[in-house]
């Protein structure tokens, strides 16, 4: 079971990570991408790194737009450093 991170924990990883929110205890982060085509590419990449880290987004497209959410269902839904990873994975991923 994964550990919940605490406030102060989440807050001075967001520091670090560009553009990532916290709303209902879920890591937040809008992409918004040339087109659906671009967008559709982008969720694929996402895919990959996933898989790699066996911890997956909840992830909604809307044309071009890409909105993720983060969180760990082993640690009731809570942050953890499992969705830091993945959020770190999904910032170095070149845009389309």
């Amino acid at each position: 079971m994964s550990a919940a991170l605490t406030q102060s924990q989440i807050e001075e990883a967001l520091a670090r990570l560009d553009g990532w929110a916290v709303e209902h205890s879920k890591l937040l982060k809008v992409y918004k991408l040339k087109d659906f085509k671009a967008a559709l590419a982008f969720i694929n990449l996402i895919g990959v790194e996933a898989e790699r880290l066996d911890h997956h987004p909840e992830i909604h497209n809307s044309w071009n737009r890409v909105t993720l959410r983060l969180c760990t269902h082993d640690a009731g839904g809570q942050i953890t450093e499992k969705d830091l990873t993945l959020a770190r994975a999904i910032q170095s991923i070149s845009l389309p």
